[in-house]
């Protein structure tokens, strides 16, 4: 299928953003075009897949990392401050490599749209869905968003739906019947709440994607992402000063997985996500991602002792199959 300039490629949509539903962390950059920059190859390099790796690992490992941090920090003050130091040390690189802050006025409300739907749902609804979620079921239910965008692109882009994208839709529900029925009925309710905002930040998550291929915002990467990073992180900073922190009571280990969090998931596995894409098919790029659950789901077991069962292996099989089929329809 060869989509017109008014409809999306799944797979080159979810090489774009493989960020943002790939992590806890906020993916802002998938969004943003740059004409100026090279197409990425079509030959695999071992400094790609090095970089793809490290994106994986990046963003697969703050899922627990966050889990952690919530238990010591509320979760808007949290998520809030991250992001705008997080935005901070991108805007600090991007000047470093000589590119400009500036954003034209014609795009400030596409910027704004994308930073409200992408950066703020997505930090506010997934860090509150972790009160109630292991991080491990947050992350494979944050990462059904590719299903979500493909049937988005029916009623915003014109794309019918597809068998295997209808497939793609069972494989997702699926993943959600095994991790709402994987420890009984009565521990499924209690994570309800936490299942019904985790769907709402990844729908959300999708819709301003889906957007943003309808309306471009033509930005560099770095500086695009850290001009929707701040502009979504500021309004949940401010509203988490209304929150009791107790930034005395944190943990040395606390302390490391924040400047981790802020550090490795904001500069590190970004910047190695641009150089990636910069060195790999798209498709390679894309699929490399799908680490991403994989690690979190692992990494919340070892260091969290969350269950790692029959359910969870399920439910990770079923979120996989369904984002293999949404980037294949």
């Amino acid at each position: 299928m060869r989509p017109d300039r008014g409809q999306i490629s799944i797979l080159q949509w979810l090489s774009d953003c493989s960020s943002d539903c790939s992590s806890d962390s906020l993916p802002g950059s998938h969004e943003m075009h740059d004409s100026r920059l090279p197409i990425a190859r079509a030959r695999i390099t071992p400094a790609g897949l090095m970089l793809l790796a490290i994106t994986s690992v990046g963003w697969g490992f703050n899922w627990p990392a966050t889990k952690f941090l919530i238990g010591e920090l509320p979760p808007l003050t949290l998520r809030g401050l991250s992001g705008v130091v997080g935005a901070l040390l991108l805007a600090a690189l991007a000047l470093a490599r000589r590119q400009s802050l500036q954003v034209p006025r014609a795009i400030w409300p596409q910027l704004v749209l994308a930073a409200t739907l992408n950066v703020t749902g997505w930090m506010v609804l997934m860090g509150l869905a972790l009160l109630w979620l292991p991080a491990s079921e947050a992350a494979l239910i944050a990462y059904t968003m590719p299903v979500w965008a493909s049937l988005l692109a029916w009623p915003i882009l014109g794309e019918r739906p597809t068998l295997l994208r209808t497939l793609a839709l069972v494989m997702a529900f699926a993943g959600l019947a095994s991790i709402m029925g994987g420890n009984g009925i009565s521990d499924s309710v209690a994570k309800l709440p936490g299942i019904i905002m985790a769907l709402l930040g990844a729908f959300g998550f999708a819709v301003g994607t889906v957007l943003s291929k309808r309306w471009p915002i033509h930005l560099p990467p770095i500086p695009g992402a850290a001009c929707q990073v701040g502009l979504g992180c500021l309004p949940v900073a401010i509203i988490g000063l209304v929150e009791t922190s107790h930034w005395d009571a944190v943990t040395p280990l606390g302390w490391v997985l924040l400047v981790y969090s802020v550090v490795g998931q904001f500069c590190i596995a970004y910047v190695a996500w641009f150089a990636a894409l910069a060195r790999l098919p798209a498709s390679v790029a894309a699929i490399g991602t799908m680490a991403v659950p994989v690690i979190g789901v692992v990494t919340s077991a070892i260091a969290l002792h969350e269950p790692l069962g029959a359910g969870q292996i399920a439910a990770l099989m079923f979120t996989l199959a369904g984002v293999v089929l949404a980037t294949r329809s």
